[in-house]
Order: structure tokens, then sequence, then C-alpha cells
């Protein structure tokens, strides 16, 4: 069959590719579309796996988020009608399910966040299939028109599929200029042009960085989502505080970090999931997931930065077990033959 895949923000790359990887494994022809936005370019280019770009971000309010949007669903819509697909797959893609709509072909939907409410008006109502984690309750869903035999939750975290068998790759510290020496503190800014956020950047940021980088045995790295923010940290010319230039790979400087401090969810969750500490910045309002990771300890809310603590830490043996991410394809996608649960 051939399947169409859409990833339009940065973790969408890597939380797809082990199912992509699976359904070229088992025969399956797999095309991506990608939305330049934050590093999901250079991750595809990283990855090496052939992509076409289509559309442009419209930045971070409503109406220039409305003119990108009908411009990229127009674009999808003709790349799509001379391929043929046989069902297609995103994570939160608002423009995959449209698309996939017009051209009558079934396809699915992915989120673990449930309060980005504009944008699962239009994921949920459009899509064959809305897949989320069971911790979501289904009473949050169905104001989206996601009801079952629509819904379909999944046990565990996203997390748990894409990193089982994950081994961090040291070399990324060598490649950033980072003592291996030091206690490593990585820090992910805001998704600041998500419409849910509002635009809003936590204040707590300037502060955990001075007060990281006054530290001679601790060496922070900022993986900063925009050029705007890279700048912007680069500009407090604070001492052993790296700011890489382009993408790097963020699961090993989480798998190896001694702390993680993040804006983002998918940061997080892989920090739980890894067993490194982890507190949180995010300022929209939270979701399902995080406060069951909060509840059982896994996740803490940063309220002042004094609260972080960084030091030297046994590292959990790896590779992580995790879960399956054929039991996830499996789930997403009933339209292809032969992806039943695998032991």
């Amino acid at each position: 069959m051939r399947v169409w895949v859409d990833a339009t923000n940065t973790a969408h790359v890597v939380v797809l590719r082990p199912l992509v990887e699976l359904l070229e494994r088992d025969g399956h022809e797999v095309e991506i579309t990608a939305r330049p936005l934050s590093h999901t370019v250079e991750l595809l280019e990283d990855w090496g796996h052939s992509f076409t770009v289509l559309g442009r971000y419209g930045g971070a309010g409503r109406a220039g988020k409305a003119r990108a949007a009908a411009e990229r669903i127009r674009l999808m819509v003709g790349f799509g009608r001379r391929r043929r697909f046989g069902c297609a797959l995103g994570h939160a893609s608002t423009d995959l399910p449209i698309a996939c709509r017009a051209l009558g072909v079934p396809n699915a939907t992915m989120f673990d966040y449930e309060w980005a409410a504009l944008q699962h008006h239009v994921n949920c109502r459009f899509a064959s299939r809305v897949l989320v984690p069971e911790a979501i309750p289904p009473e949050r869903l169905s104001r989206y028109g996601a009801r079952p035999p629509k819904l379909v939750r999944y046990p565990g975290l996203k997390e748990e599929y894409y990193l089982a068998g994950f081994v961090p790759d040291a070399r990324v510290l060598d490649d950033l200029g980072v003592d291996r020496d030091k206690a490593l503190c990585v820090v992910r800014t805001a998704p600041s042009y998500a419409l849910y956020l509002g635009g809003t950047e936590s204040g707590l940021l300037p502060r955990l960085l001075e007060r990281a980088s006054a530290r001679e045995d601790v060496a922070t790295v900022v993986l900063a989502r925009t050029p705007e923010q890279a700048a912007a940290v680069r500009a407090l010319g604070l001492p052993r505080v790296v700011v890489p230039a382009r993408a790097v790979d963020g699961r090993s400087l989480v798998a190896l970090a001694d702390a993680l401090v993040s804006a983002g969810g998918t940061m997080n969750r892989e920090a739980a999931v890894l067993g490194t500490p982890v507190w949180s910045i995010f300022e929209g309002r939270m979701g399902a997931v995080d406060e069951q990771l909060v509840r059982g300890g896994r996740l803490k809310l940063l309220r002042d930065v004094d609260e972080v603590t960084v030091e030297r830490r046994d590292r959990p043996s790896l590779p992580l077990k995790g879960r399956d991410p054929a039991d996830l394809l499996a789930l997403a996608l009933p339209w292809v033959q032969g992806l039943g649960c695998r032991d």
C-alpha cells in the first residue's frame, strides 16, 4: 500500500519515524510531506528519508496561520491527487485530514495534548481515526467530535513506543563541545508559535540560565526552537551555555542530561521515560498525560529556579525496553493489511 505521512513540527519526525520504518520493512511505500517549521526539515535531512516540503509557516497569529493553512491544503490536495494513497497518518497535522477528506483517503491523526482546541476541532472532525493515550479522558475529546469508534486510545506514552530499544549516543556532547566531566543541564524553549500558548515565553528562562551558568561544574545546552530564540539566548553572553546552530540528537541529550528544564511536552515526557530528572515550565493548560506524570512524581512543575538541582546522577540501564511501536502502528492504520500486534 502507498501511505502518506505528514510532519508539521520537529517532534513529529521522531514520533513517526519508527512507524514509517515498520511500514517500509513490510513492503509498503511511504511518502513524507513536511511543513518547514523549527527543525522539522533538518531532522528529516539527518534521517536521510526522501520528503517533499509543502507550504510555509504562517506565524503565531490566527490570520497568518489560516492563510498558510489554506495555501498548504491546496498544495497537499494536488500532491495527494497524483499519488493515489491508500491511507495517511499524521501527528496533530490539521492540514492532512482536510486534504485526505477532499481526496477520499482514510487517515489517522495522533496527539497527546488535548487542549489545543482549534487544532483538534479541525483534525478530529476531518480525520477517519483519532489515536490518543489512555491517560486522556474520553469526555475531554467528545466536544471535538472524537468518539468511539473513531476515537482509539492506546496504553502508555507515545515516547515509550518510539524510544523502545533506544541507546543514547554520547558523541552529541563532543559535537557540541560539552565537557563530559561536568554535570549537564538541558533547557528546551517554549513553542511560542503555538496558537494555544498565545505566543508566550516563560519568564523563568533567563534567571534559570544565569543561575546554571554561574556554576563552573555545570554545562548547559539550550535547545531553541527558532533562530530568534537562539539569538536571544546567545545575546545573554553567559559562560558554559551552548546554543546549537541546528538540530541535534535531542533524545541522546535528554538521556545523558542530569537535569532537563523544558517548556515543551514531548521532551519532558522523553525525560520521564528515560529516568532523567525533569522540570516543566510549560505555561499552557496542563494536559492529562502530564497530570498523570506529576501525580507519579516523574515530572515536576517549576515555580522557582532555585528548585532545580543539577547534580551528576547514575544513568539507568539502556537500551530502554519500552513498548512495541508495531502495536501503535496497528491501532493507527487498520487499513493496512498485516499490521497485527507483534510479540
